[in-house]
């Protein structure tokens, strides 16, 4: 699977931490930045993950902010995004069961490492239900 993942200064740490663990599960990845902890302002890595994603240059996308609030308000903007905001295993869980999402957002000031790459593992690992889900997927736009 081909991965997108941005973030801004405030998930600059918390992605290189991630990327290594996709690269480990056999995933491409596709780095659109942020790379380094100098300030940013972070929709422009929203939208350039949104693009690998409506272009189907990904598969599914990762954005990481402080605390992956702006990050999924910039990324629901798209159309076709499906941007979840998850910090712990269980909503990333139903992002993916019950609403299909494209991106998965976390926050680097919420989240730790650790937790993190179990939600990152749990949400790759998560296939959509389909039946009445894509019904009401489809109620979306």
């Amino acid at each position: 699977m081909r991965v997108a993942i941005g973030s801004d200064h405030g998930g600059f740490s918390l992605k290189e931490v991630i990327i290594p663990l996709l690269k480990e599960l056999g995933h491409e990845v596709i780095d659109v930045g942020c790379h380094d902890e100098q300030s940013v302002d972070y929709p422009g890595f929203a939208d350039l993950v949104c693009e690998q994603i409506m272009s189907s240059e990904a598969d599914k996308g990762i954005l990481i902010c402080g605390t992956g609030i702006g990050m999924s308000m910039a990324a629901n903007k798209h159309e076709g995004i499906r941007a979840a905001l998850c910090s712990e295993q269980y909503t990333a869980r139903m992002s993916r069961e019950h609403n299909d999402a494209n991106i998965l957002c976390m926050g680097e000031r919420v989240t730790g490492p650790g937790v993190a790459m179990e939600i990152v593992r749990t949400w790759l690992d998560t296939p959509f239900g389909g039946g009445r889900h894509q019904r009401r997927i489809e109620l979306f736009s």
